[in-house]
């Protein structure tokens, strides 16, 4: 089957808002697991395909600090601080659920197949 000029045209970058929830999953599961930081993240986010500038990343870690998802506290690294984000309980109980509702998809989007 030949691909249309449509399809050879689709730009990812197009539907940002698209991976932005699976972004804010990505971040959350990590700050499960270990203390995160922006460029730390900004890198682990590459290797999964994820394109994103610091001007979004860090108002999405804000923004999930401010919905009591995320804490963060200042460390010193050298002679700059850096902020370091850490999950909260209510961001556990949120991974928890969304885990659940991501692996409903999953199944689904895969039956479909």
């Amino acid at each position: 089957m030949s691909k249309s000029k449509s399809d050879k045209d689709y730009d990812v970058a197009a539907d940002r808002d698209l991976y932005s929830g699976l972004i804010r999953l990505h971040v959350l599961h990590h700050a499960v697991e270990e203390p995160v930081f922006g460029l730390g993240m900004m890198e682990e986010l590459a290797r999964h395909g994820y394109r994103i500038s610091p001007g979004s990343l860090y108002p999405l870690l804000q923004g999930l600090e401010k919905k009591g998802y995320l804490r963060s506290t200042q460390q010193r690294n050298g002679k700059s601080l850096r902020r370091v984000y850490r999950a909260t309980p209510l961001g556990r109980k949120a991974l928890a659920a969304a885990k659940h509702k991501v692996r409903e998809l999953f199944h689904e989007l895969i039956e479909d197949d």
